[in-house]
């Protein structure tokens, strides 16, 4: 029994990492759009973060209306159209 506790406590402890580790991309990601309008794929090249995270983490950041939408173009990137995000709202 004493074990079960033990391993569960320890497993804990991981999820929380994992989680401060997911806070400080979600900052970086923040931080990166802070500076200029860009595509997940600029900030995923940029940041090293990978591009299904950026997604997971401008969602959020939306939902608490931190990062805007500032124009759609083609990205310079991938030759494709994209939403361009920022997190300043001066350049809103």
């Amino acid at each position: 029994m004493r074990n079960k506790i033990s391993d569960s406590v320890k497993s804990l402890g991981g999820q929380q990492r994992k989680y401060k580790h997911f806070d400080a991309q979600k900052e970086k990601v923040y931080k990166t759009l802070l500076k200029q309008p860009k595509t997940m794929l600029m900030v995923s090249l940029e940041t090293g973060i990978l591009r299904a995270n950026i997604c997971r983490h401008i969602s959020t950041l939306q939902k608490e209306n931190r990062v805007f939408i500032k124009y759609k173009a083609i990205c310079p990137i991938s030759k494709h159209s994209a939403g361009f995000y920022t997190t300043n709202t001066k350049i809103v």
